[in-house]
C-alpha cells in the first residue's frame, strides 16, 4: 500500500465527509444527501475491513498516532479502492467538531435497503426490535444479536438509524457483519409465525417465564422480539397472532432490564445449539 496521504487543513475538501459529527441534525441530512455513513473507532474499522462492506469504502482518515495499529485495515481497504488519510489530531478535532479520541473513521456509501423476506428466508435466529431509538442500546442489541448466533435483526420503521456513527461505534462494528432490515410491523412478525417460527415477544407483565420456554431444536426457527425501555412493547405488537409474550425471572422490586441486556438473557437461552 503507498503511504496515506497527509492532510494538514480541516478545510480540505477531501474531509468533507468528516465535519461536524455530532449534530445530528446536519449529520441526519448530510448522510442521506451524500448516502453514506461513519463508521469510528479502530476495532469498528478493522470489523470494517473484513466485512462485506469494505468494498464500498469511500475513505478512512487515520490519526497519526494509529498508523501502526490501522496498518494492516488500512491496507485492506486501500485495496478496495478507499482513499486512506491521515491527520494530526488537531485537524481531527477541528475536522470533527469534538476531541476525536479514537482517532480513526471511515466513510462508507450506504447500502440499499435489504428486503425483510429474503433476510429471514435464510434465517434461524432473529431479533426483532420495536422503537428503539436510542443508538447506543441499538448498538448494543446488534453485538448480542451477533454474540449469541442471530443471523438477522429486523427493524420496526421506529427505530433509530443502524448506521449512525454512535450506532456502529458501540456494536464493535457488528452492524457491519449482522444483517438487517426494516420490516412493517406487526405484520412480518404475523407472517413469520404463521410460517412456522416461534415469536417469543418480552414483557414485565407477561406471565410465562422465559426459562420456562423450551429451548428450541436445531431445526426450529425463532424470533425474540424487545422493545423500547420505557413503554415497552406495543400491546397491538404483543396481541399479535403467534406471538408468545414471555417475561424474565427477576428479583422483587425490580421492574425490568436494559433492552439490550433482556435481549441479551434471551437470546443466551434460545441460542444456536451450535453454539458452544
Amino acid at each position: 500500500m503507498a503511504e496515506p496521504i497527509r492532510i494538514d487543513d480541516p478545510a480540505d475538501a477531501r474531509l468533507e465527509d468528516y465535519r461536524t459529527l455530532t449534530d445530528p441534525a446536519l449529520r441526519k441530512r448530510y448522510e442521506a444527501e451524500r448516502g453514506v455513513f461513519i463508521v469510528e473507532s479502530a476495532l469498528a474499522v478493522e470489523a470494517l475491513a473484513a466485512s462485506p462492506h469494505a468494498s464500498a469504502t469511500r475513505s478512512v482518515l487515520v490519526g497519526e498516532r494509529r498508523l501502526g495499529r490501522m496498518a494492516e485495515a488500512m491496507a485492506a481497504l486501500a485495496a478496495h479502492g478507499a482513499a486512506v488519510y491521515t491527520a494530526p489530531a488537531a485537524v481531527l478535532e477541528a475536522t470533527a467538531g469534538f476531541p476525536l479520541h479514537r482517532g480513526v473513521v471511515a466513510s462508507v456509501t450506504r447500502p440499499a435497503p435489504v428486503d425483510p423476506g429474503a433476510l429471514t428466508a435464510r434465517a434461524r435466529t432473529v431479533l426483532a426490535v420495536e422503537g428503539v431509538n436510542d443508538h447506543e442500546n441499538l448498538g448494543a442489541l446488534f453485538r448480542s444479536a451477533a454474540a449469541f448466533g442471530a443471523d438477522a435483526v429486523l427493524l420496526d420503521p421506529s427505530c433509530a438509524d443502524p448506521w449512525y456513527r454512535r450506532c456502529v461505534r458501540v456494536s464493535m462494528g457488528h452492524v457491519l457483519q449482522v444483517p438487517h432490515a426494516r420490516a412493517p410491523w406487526p405484520d412480518t412478525l404475523v407472517d413469520l409465525a404463521g410460517h412456522g417460527w416461534r415469536v417469543v415477544a418480552l414483557t414485565p407483565s407477561a406471565p410465562t417465564l422465559l426459562h420456562a420456554v423450551r429451548v428450541p431444536a436445531a431445526d426450529e426457527r425463532v424470533v425474540v422480539v424487545v422493545g423500547a425501555e420505557g413503554p415497552g412493547l406495543d400491546p397491538a405488537t404483543l396481541a399479535a397472532p403467534g406471538v408468545t409474550p414471555v417475561r424474565i425471572a427477576m428479583a422483587p422490586g425490580v421492574d425490568s432490564l436494559n433492552v439490550a441486556m433482556a435481549a441479551t438473557v434471551a437470546l443466551a437461552h434460545l441460542r444456536a445449539p451450535t453454539l458452544s
